[in-house]
C-alpha cells in the first residue's frame, strides 16, 4: 500500500517557519539513524519477494534531510474502503508517536524492490503527490535479494527539479524534451545517504566489533555462486528490452503516419492551387488553402516519451547491477584460485 500524502502529511517547523518567497538550499545528503536503517531492512526482508512500502519520519534542516524514525504500512489489497483504513492508520501512528516525543514529520516514504525494478510511472506520480504537501522528500529504495549478495542495496532518489516542471505540463515530445535539454538520465537524483548514530550507540558496536571480528555480510562476499542473480537481471533485460522495443514500434507507427499525412496534404494543396489557377481565369474568388475541417489537417498526436525514458533508466540500472556482480564475481574465482593454487 502507497502512502496517501494528502491526509498524512506533517510538516516540519523548519518547512513551516520557512518564507515562501525563499530559495530553498539544494538536498546534499540524507542523514538517517541507524535504528530507521534497521526497521526498513527488517521489514523489507520479511516479506520478501513481497513488495512493501513505509514512511519516513524526520526533519528537514538546510541542505541535510534527517530521517529520525520509520513505521511499515501494513499490507492490503487496493480497494477504496481499505485505502482509507490506511490512511487513519497512518494517522494514528503519526499520532502515538507524537504522544511518545517522537519525530513525526513526514520526510518520505521507503518501499523494497526486486532486482532494482522501480523506475515505474506509480514512483513518479507517488513523488509528486508528496510534493503538493512537502516541499523536498525523498524516497529510500531497498533491494533484499541485492543485498544477499554482500552489498547494502541502499540508496536515496528524488526527482529532478526539470523533470517535475515538466510532467506537471504532461507534454514529453520529442521537442519539448529538446527545448528543456532533458534525457533519460536526468529523471531522478540520487542523493548520498550518510548513517548517524549516536555516541553510545557507537561506543557499544566498537565493543561488539571486537568480539566477533568476521559477520555474516563478509561470509556473504565470499560466494561464489552467483548464477541466480544474474539469471533474474538478464531475464527482466529481456523484458525491459522488449517493452523498449514496442514503444520504439510506437514511434515508427506515428513517423509513418505523420509522413502519409504530410503526402496527403501536399497533393491537396497542388489541387487546390491548379482549381484556384482555374477560378482566377474565370474571374472567380480563389477558395482557402487551408481547410481545417478536411481531416487531414487534423494534427497526429505524438506518444509519449515519458514510459520509454523509464524503460532506458531501468536497462541502465540492470546493465550496471550486472556489471558489478560480475566484476566481483571475477574477482572472487581469482582469489580463490590463488587459495587452491598454494
Amino acid at each position: 500500500m502507497m502512502a496517501n500524502p494528502n491526509q498524512t502529511m506533517a510538516r516540519s517547523f523548519v518547512q513551516v517557519a520557512a518564507a515562501p518567497g525563499e530559495v530553498a538550499q539544494p538536498l546534499r545528503v540524507v542523514q538517517m539513524e541507524g535504528l530507521a536503517i534497521l526497521k526498513i531492512i527488517k521489514h523489507c526482508k520479511e516479506f520478501s519477494p513481497a513488495l512493501v512500502t513505509g514512511q519516513l519520519l524526520g526533519l528537514d534542516v538546510g541542505s541535510v534531510l534527517e530521517v529520525t524514525n520509520c513505521f511499515p504500512f501494513p499490507i492490503r489489497e487496493e480497494d477504496e474502503e481499505l485505502e482509507a483504513d490506511g490512511a487513519n492508520y497512518q494517522l494514528e501512528m503519526m499520532r502515538c508517536l507524537r504522544e511518545v516525543n517522537v519525530d513525526n514529520n513526514t520526510v518520505g516514504w521507503y518501499q523494497s524492490t526486486l532486482l532494482g525494478s522501480f523506475q515505474t510511472v506509480e514512483l513518479v506520480e507517488t513523488f509528486l503527490n508528496y510534493q503538493e504537501n512537502i516541499r523536498r522528500c525523498v524516497c529510500i529504495i531497498y533491494d533484499p535479494s541485492r543485498s544477499n549478495q554482500g552489498v547494502l542495496a541502499l540508496k536515496a532518489l528524488k526527482l529532478s527539479n526539470s523533470f517535475m516542471d515538466l510532467y506537471r505540463t504532461n507534454n514529453f515530445t520529442g521537442e519539448k524534451l529538446r527545448e528543456k535539454n532533458l534525457s533519460w538520465v536526468d529523471i531522478f537524483e540520487e542523493i548520498p545517504i550518510k548513517v548517524s548514530n549516536s555516541v553510545l550507540i557507537s561506543a557499544f558496536m566498537s565493543e561488539l566489533e571486537a568480539d566477533t571480528p568476521v559477520t555474516q555480510c563478509d561470509y556473504d562476499r565470499l560466494q561464489l555462486s552467483t548464477n541466480p542473480f544474474l539469471e533474474r537481471n538478464v531475464e527482466f533485460l529481456i523484458e525491459c528490452m522488449d517493452d523498449l522495443a514496442v514503444e520504439q514500434q510506437k514511434f515508427q507507427f506515428y513517423y509513418r503516419n505523420l509522413s502519409r499525412q504530410q503526402t496527403q496534404q501536399q497533393t491537396w494543396l497542388q489541387q487546390r492551387r491548379i482549381d484556384n489557377n482555374a477560378r482566377k481565369a474565370a474571374g472567380e474568388e480563389p477558395l482557402p488553402e487551408e481547410d481545417p475541417s478536411n481531416p487531414i489537417f487534423k494534427p497526429i498526436p505524438e506518444p509519449s516519451r515519458l514510459d520509454s525514458f523509464l524503460i532506458t533508466n531501468q536497462i541502465s540500472n540492470y546493465c550496471n547491477q550486472i556489471n558489478g556482480v560480475v566484476g566481483q564475481s571475477l574477482s572472487r574465482s581469482y582469489l580463490m584460485k590463488a587459495l587452491h593454487d598454494n
